[in-house]
């Protein structure tokens, strides 16, 4: 009688470890099938609108410019130092810190953008101040942040040598 007790919990023993190992193999094969539906979404819906929004910037940096519109010209990019400001929100605690990478027209840009760096960060550390977290929280609002950046840089340089902002840096807190 003994025996016969051993061998029935023996057979449940067995089914709880094949119950885990089949709970596991699903697990995995349901996260598999988000992370590809993730990917699938994302490469579908998202990287159209930015490579539109990334038009958009190209378009709104070359306005005004009726000799240049046509001649794809040599570009350079530099580096802006990191910006930390406080964000414009009601109580005052949110803080943004943005790095960024621009590319101009030409080499000289590059020299003229380094020479003009304390009218830059004013203008820029004006400009991020005064939004709020509800300004920068969606995609759309981050783009309309960059196309509003080369419009004030063009303005401090005098012209449209400022073609795109890129962001490599964006933390708000």
């Amino acid at each position: 009688m003994a025996e016969e007790e051993q061998k029935l919990e023996s057979p449940k023993e067995e089914k709880k470890k094949g119950g885990k190992l089949k709970w596991i193999i699903i697990l995995v094969l349901v996260l598999g099938l988000g992370g590809g539906g993730g990917y699938f979404a994302y490469t579908k819906f998202f990287s159209g609108n930015a490579g539109d929004a990334a038009n958009a910037t190209k378009e709104a940096g070359e306005e005004g410019s009726d000799e240049e519109a046509g001649e794809e010209g040599e570009t350079g990019m530099t580096s802006l130092p990191t910006f930390v400001v406080n964000l414009a929100d009601p109580l005052g605690r949110r803080y943004l810190k943005l790095s960024m990478d621009v590319e101009v027209k030409g080499l000289e840009t590059v020299e003229e953008l380094t020479k003009a760096e304390p009218k830059i960060r004013d203008t820029v550390i004006l400009l991020l101040s005064s939004k709020t977290f509800a300004d920068l929280s969606t995609m759309e609002n981050k783009l309309l942040l960059k196309n509003e950046i080369v419009e004030r840089l063009n303005q401090v340089l005098g012209g449209s040598k400022v073609l795109r902002v890129y962001f490599t840096e964006m933390v708000v807190q």
